[in-house]
């Protein structure tokens, strides 16, 4: 089976390296994955966080929408219980007048920092998870232009009026948010690059208990993994070695100033309990040569039942990030 490739990117900082150049990669990888052929480019919403650039997808999709020509652009995604609906429709109506057609809404509802960012964010005021079902409704209704005559905001549109609108995607981690997007009936990412356990299971939900909607009348669906594709097995598991690393602090909570580089990688002495965790988190991987890569991607495919898989690599050489994509793209698209 043929399949669909896309891209999740979450500027990610290398250790020694700037937000700034973190920013100036994402553009860079978009270029290249719109030369290359991949299908979409979505970029992440994160706050408060050292190691990584994009804390607002709606402006860095402007940008990117400036900078390449055919491949969709997207939010993975914006983190809805922050904000208004209102403001998030008008947001994507205008990116889908500055790209027409190729622009995705994904929306969701993780908090996307600690919360003294997430306090911050509400100018103090804790987010309201409860709500972001019915969020979601008024983000389709401000888009489509149809809320109900019951709402109070009857009348109000979200502007710009444009010929487009944005595809709205759920995503998530937990069998919630696959049966969110079944009750939706919207279409529905699986983030297996976060949780490496039960995704199968919660896609079957998602798609057994897909109502249509009127904006979707069948299931789309797609699952986004780490990936790493070396030159040779040896070569792949040199750069995941900093990914293997950076998890790591990040799970401990040690401070980190980015990605770490393979070198400091390969000199960290690890605990059992660590190594342990090394070999847990690569669950959530896809690592080796192309071969394998491959592989392991058309076994991903069957086993979540999509033929759209998002491939999102974080290494501490962006010319290793960039080769990764290459060689994925010379063999399969």
């Amino acid at each position: 089976m043929t399949l669909t490739l896309s891209i999740l990117d979450q500027s990610a900082i290398s250790e020694g390296s700037s937000a700034e150049e973190g920013l100036r990669q994402t553009v860079e990888l978009a270029q290249r994955a719109d030369q290359w052929g991949f299908h979409r480019f979505w970029v992440s919403e994160h706050h408060d966080a050292a190691t990584l650039a994009g804390s607002s997808p709606e402006i860095l999709i402007s940008h990117l929408a400036a900078k390449t020509d055919r491949i969709r652009l997207g939010s993975g995604g914006v983190m809805l219980p922050h904000y208004s609906a209102y403001k998030v429709a008008e947001n994507f109506k205008v990116l889908a007048g500055l790209a027409p057609g190729r622009i995705d809404a994904g929306i969701g509802r993780a908090p996307g920092g600690m919360p003294r960012a997430s306090y911050a964010l509400g100018e103090g005021k804790p987010r309201d998870v409860h709500r972001y079902p019915e969020q979601i409704d008024e983000l389709l209704h401000y888009l489509h232009d149809d809320l109900p005559e019951s709402h109070p905001y009857y009348g109000l549109k979200a502007t710009p009026v444009t010929g487009t609108t944005p595809d709205v995607w759920v995503l998530g981690s937990s069998p919630s948010s696959a049966l969110t997007a079944a009750q939706k009936g919207l279409p529905y990412t699986f983030a297996l690059f976060i949780n490496g356990e039960g995704g199968p299971q919660y896609m079957n939900q998602y798609l057994r208990r897909f109502t249509p909607s009127a904006y979707y009348q069948e299931p789309q669906n797609n699952v986004s993994v780490f990936t790493v594709c070396g030159e040779t097995m040896e070569d792949a598991e040199r750069i995941v070695s900093s990914l293997d690393l950076s998890m790591i602090m990040l799970e401990q909570g040690m401070p980190s100033n980015g990605t770490p580089s393979p070198e400091k990688a390969r000199n960290y002495s690890y605990s059992s309990y660590e190594q342990s965790r090394v070999l847990q988190n690569r669950n959530r991987m896809v690592v080796g040569d192309i071969d394998h890569v491959e592989r392991e991607l058309h076994r991903i495919s069957e086993e979540y039942q999509t033929n759209e898989i998002m491939l999102t690599t974080i290494a501490y050489d962006f010319q290793d990030k960039l080769k990764s994509f290459e060689r994925i793209a010379e063999r399969m698209l």
